[in-house]
C-alpha cells in the first residue's frame, strides 16, 4: 500500500475575476509535482462550479446538484491529501472555498491538509486560521508548515516564476514533506482499521 503513489488534491480556492489564484497554483503544483510520490489533480472551483443551495438532506439532492457534485466529490473522495490555495477575503477566505468544504464531510475524514496562501501583509495566513478551525471539525489533520506569499501580486514574474524562488521552494519542500508523511500514515491506518468520525 505504500508504494502506492499518493493522489494529492490542489483546490483553488478563489472564484474571484482576475485572481491571482492560478499564478499561484501554477508555481505550487510545478514543485509538487517533483515529488515522486504524488498524483496531483487540481480542482479549480470556477471550473468545477457547487450549489450555493443546500437541499433538503432528508430528500437528498436533485438531479442538477447530484451532476455539479459529481465533477467534484469523487476526486475529494480519491485523494489521499489536500493543498489549500486560498487568498484572504476580509480576515477569512472565500465564500466559494467554505462552500466546497460544507458540500463535504466523509470526503476530508481523517486525511491532511497543507495550505498555501497569498495576500497583501499578512499572506493570506488569517484565511489559513480560520481553515484550521473548520477542517478540525471535519476531521481533518492539518499541516503546521504553511507557504505564504506576502504582497503576493509583485513576488512574481509575468510569466508565473518567483522572483525570489529558494525561500520559497525550501517552504514548499517542507510542507510537501510534512504533508507526504501524513497522508502515508493515515492512508496505512486506515487501511487496517476504518475511520469512525
Amino acid at each position: 500500500m505504500s508504494g502506492t503513489p499518493l493522489k494529492l488534491a490542489v483546490i483553488i480556492g478563489s472564484t474571484r475575476e482576475g485572481r491571482f489564484g492560478p499564478t499561484v497554483t501554477n508555481w505550487f503544483t510545478t514543485h509538487a509535482a517533483q515529488h515522486p510520490e504524488l498524483d496531483v489533480d487540481v480542482i479549480d472551483l470556477t471550473e468545477t462550479p457547487l450549489p450555493t443551495v443546500f437541499p433538503d438532506f432528508g430528500r437528498g439532492p436533485s438531479g442538477d446538484v447530484k451532476e455539479q457534485l459529481a465533477a467534484v466529490t469523487p476526486r475529494m473522495a480519491a485523494a489521499d491529501a489536500f493543498v489549500i490555495v486560498t487568498p484572504e477575503y476580509n480576515h477569512s477566505f472565500p465564500a466559494a472555498l467554505k462552500n466546497a468544504i460544507d458540500w463535504h464531510n466523509r470526503e476530508w475524514h481523517a486525511k491532511p491538509v497543507g495550505f498555501v496562501s497569498y495576500g497583501g501583509m499578512s499572506g493570506g495566513l488569517r484565511a489559513v486560521e480560520q481553515l484550521r478551525v473548520v477542517l478540525a471539525e471535519l476531521h481533518a489533520v492539518t499541516i503546521r508548515e504553511t507557504v505564504s506569499f506576502h504582497n503576493s501580486w509583485g513576488e512574481f514574474e509575468e510569466d508565473g516564476t518567483h522572483r525570489n524562488p529558494q525561500e520559497c521552494t525550501a517552504a514548499a519542500k517542507t510542507m510537501l514533506d510534512q504533508l507526504t508523511w501524513w497522508a502515508h500514515a493515515l492512508r496505512d491506518a486506515k487501511a487496517q482499521r476504518p475511520y469512525a468520525a
